[in-house]
Order: structure tokens, then sequence, then C-alpha cells
């Protein structure tokens, strides 16, 4: 069985064609996520060109092998208010964009609390609710065209099979609008007004529908190609674990944002304010989580566009004594009040050691965040992170529990496909390859935990244990 998977992420969108009896990706297709060129009336993504590239690459893969089936999975900050018609009423929002910040104060005096949602109150568009009331009140011509609210991957499988259905995965994802221990819609809807606007929910990976055949036509693609439900990247990436791994284990997904999940673990108590959340899983079940900027701040550290190291340089980078302190992207993560910086000058190290340095700090602030949702068992990495050994040798330093490395590099394909396999029947869990365990050599693993242990001595000096800074000047 062979699933094409449309994955849309912040920074890249892929069509990943999964050949589920193998366990793995057969053909990889992608390009940097697009948005539109003007943008007016705000930053927004383009439509047509992540449309474009989705017939193209569907048609290319065609060419290689029988597609049995289309699903999706996407960022989770991202909703589309259609029309009667079936048509967006305004552009899909940049959740980066500030505007919705412009009506902070009358949004948070409506907003449901933490405690119903599980949802902190985030910056710019990151709760869903948020970017839509900001619409409702600016665009309110357009917004009153509006129909129906999508979440973002269950609006392209309406474009695929013409079905209007919410995935609890992207409602229950900061959104604002969800009460993920009881499963409905959150009292935001009723006193927005938005009610009529929220479709039936469903569960990533059900059965949608079948291509149009308009679609089919252009894709070369059988009309009666299976469409299935899509799913929140960062839980897709939970997907390959939740099949018959033993729990407890946290799942930390490395790609724009480093979103750590802990699974099998007692809901702890979670602080809104250091970006811990409440994440819904492909089962629909709540799961406590923590997020911060990762692979936007290893790309501006680094100005790389990936967290792979070729030569670590391990040794050197804990001879240097060098620390950087959160955050390099301020407003999310454990450290949301603080501002990045060195803690020396580092301009005359090897850029090799720079790189190891800023991995050093990432593994850092991934322990910050596990430690904040109480994590149990092992700690499997997944995304490009996977590959880079100082990161994944201090994480296991830092946290003194064993870390695993993803045997995929494309873990939310892999765990929507799977999805479609299981509701199909056709899935073989003994074809999908176990993790592989992290080791480090007992001198360097000491080492690696006096850094840890001086690391956070470092950064106690500057913050309070909230994570905010000690002082103004901090």
């Amino acid at each position: 069985m062979h699933v094409a998977v449309l994955d849309i992420g912040k920074t890249n969108i892929k069509l990943a064609l999964v050949d589920i009896r193998a366990g793995k990706e057969h053909t990889v297709l992608t390009q940097p996520t697009p948005m539109a060129a003007d943008p007016v009336p705000y930053p927004h993504a383009d439509i047509d060109v992540i449309e474009h590239f989705l017939v193209e690459s569907l048609k290319q893969l065609a060419t290689k092998v029988v597609i049995d089936a289309i699903t999706v999975t996407t960022h989770g900050a991202c909703v589309v208010l259609i029309d009667a018609a079936g048509e967006p009423v305004l552009p899909v929002l940049d959740y980066e964009h500030a505007g919705p910040d412009e009506l902070a104060e009358d949004y948070a005096a409506m907003r449901p609390s933490f405690a119903e949602t599980g949802s902190p109150r985030l910056p710019g568009g990151l709760n869903i609710g948020a970017q839509v009331y900001w619409q409702q009140k600016r665009f309110p011509e357009s917004f009153a065209r509006a129909a129906v609210l999508l979440t973002w991957p269950q609006f392209w499988v309406y474009r695929l099979c013409g079905v209007m259905r919410n995935d609890l995965s992207s409602l229950g994802c900061h959104s604002d609008l969800y009460r993920p221990r009881e499963q409905v819609v959150s009292s935001l809807a009723d006193t927005a007004g938005w009610t009529h606007l929220m479709p039936a929910h469903c569960k990533s990976g059900e059965l949608m529908g079948t291509l149009t055949p308009e679609l089919a036509e252009r894709t070369n693609l059988p009309p009666g190609t299976p469409v299935h439900a899509g799913i929140h990247d960062s839980n897709a990436s939970l997907v390959p674990y939740l099949v018959g791994r033993q729990e407890p284990f946290t799942v930390v997904s490395t790609g724009t944002w480093f979103v750590s999940m802990a699974v099998g673990s007692a809901m702890p108590d979670l602080d809104p304010d250091r970006d811990t959340l409440i994440n819904v899983d492909a089962y629909g079940r709540p799961v406590p989580s923590a997020r911060f900027m990762g692979g936007r701040e290893w790309e501006l550290l680094t100005e790389v566009g990936t967290g792979e190291l070729d030569q670590p340089r391990v040794s050197e980078a804990l001879e240097s004594d060098a620390f950087l302190m959160p955050s390099k992207v301020p407003g999310t993560g454990p450290f949301p009040g603080a501002s990045s910086r060195w803690t020396q000058n580092i301009d005359l190290l090897d850029k090799g050691v720079r790189e190891t340095l800023i991995a050093f700090y990432l593994a850092m602030m991934t322990a910050e965040s596990v430690s904040l949702i109480a994590t149990e068992g092992p700690t499997i990495i997944e995304g490009p992170l996977s590959a880079n050994t100082a990161f994944l040798q201090m994480l296991a330093a830092a946290t003194g529990r064993a870390v695993e490395i993803s045997t995929s590099r494309t873990g939310t394909s892999i765990g929507a496909a799977m999805l479609v396999a299981a509701e199909s029947g056709r899935l073989a869990t003994e074809a999908w390859a176990v993790p592989q365990r992290v080791v480090v050599d007992d001198a360097t693993y000491a080492r690696l935990q006096q850094y840890a242990e001086r690391w956070r001595e470092v950064l106690a000096l500057h913050l309070n244990p909230d994570g905010r800074p000690a002082s103004a000047d901090a």
C-alpha cells in the first residue's frame, strides 16, 4: 500500500509517498512554503501555489507507483473561513503576523480559561481564536460571508474530496476553540457567535471521501482514490509510537517548532506562561506538551536551514565554557521573557564549535521543556535534529534519561500514512523499525552533565524559577 501525504509546514511543504509495507518514505518532493508575494490585506499563504505543487507532485508520483490513498498533515495555527460556495472569504493568515495583537485586550476578556482548553495565550495568530476574532473585527463584510471554519489540514482534505470536517488534533492545538478533556467545542464559539461556523468533528485518519473528478483528471489518478482526514503535524509524529509502543515515553518533533509530547504520564499542572499546553492525539486523547521555536532559532543563529552537523565538535565546545542563554525567538518557549545572549565572545571560535554550542543550547531548551510536562521513560527525537549528534548527546546528559532516534526523517508523513493504513486494515506494525538509542561514552557523558549543570547555574543568575528575567536588565 502506498499513501501520498501532503505535509504543509511553516517552512517547507512536502508530498511524501509512504510505502506502508516497507515502513518508509518511497519518494519525498519538497519546496519552501509559499507566501503570497503581495501581503495585502496581511501576510498570507499562497493557496494557489500550494495547490499547483500538490497537483504536479501527485501527477509525478502517479507515474512511479499506484497511489492507494491520500491524506494531509499541517502545522496547527491556521484555519480557513469558507463561504457558501466553498471558497475562502479571506486570505489564510500567516500566524506570525502581529495583527491579532491589536485586539489582544478585547480578545483576552472573552477567551476561555487555560483550565478549560489547555491552550495558553500566545502572540500573533498562534491562537486560532485570536486570528479569527481579529479577522471578524477588521474585515466584517468579508467575515459575514463565512459559512464554515476549517482547520488547515481539513481545508486541503476538502479541496481533495469536497467533504468539510474539523479534525480533533488541529482543534486541540492551542486554538482556544476546543475542550480536550470533554472532546467538545469550547465556550469561545458560543461567546463569539461562531457556533454556526463549526462543522462536525472527525478523528485523524478517518475515510472522508474520494478524489473529486476534476482533481482526478488533473493528477491522472483514479476518481475513486480514497481521501482520509488530516492531522496536526506534531501529533502525526506521535502516531508511529502510539502503535505498539509501551508507555510512558516522550516524542520531540524538531521542525520549525520543537514540540515535546508526553505519552502515558500523569497530567501535570501546566504553566501556560511557559508555552506548555494540552495537545490532542490522533485518537482524541489529551497529551501534555511543551514547545519552543527550536528550528527557527537554529536558522537565525547559524543561517543554515537544517539542524544537521557534518562534524560535531563536542570536545572543543565543552572546553570553550561558552553558553548561549534563551531566547533567540522571544515570547515563546519555557523562557518567553528572556533575551538571548552569549556569556562570552565566540567570534574567534571555529564555525563547527559555534554550531555545536548552539546544538547544546537547543538540547538544554528541550530538556527544560520536557521537565515542564513531567515526562517519563525514553525521549524519542524525530525530524532534522535526529541527525545532530551534539544535540542528542547533550539531551541525554541533561535529562538523565534514554534518548532514541527516530528512523524516519519525515515522521509527520509516516504517522499520517500509518493512520490511513490502520483505517484500511492494512497496517503491519512489524515493518516499522525500532528507534535507535543514543550511546555516549562515560567520560563524555560526565563532561556533558557538568556543562548542563553549569548552563543551569548561569541561567539561574538571570532568570527567576518561573522563567522570567530576574531584573529589568537581565
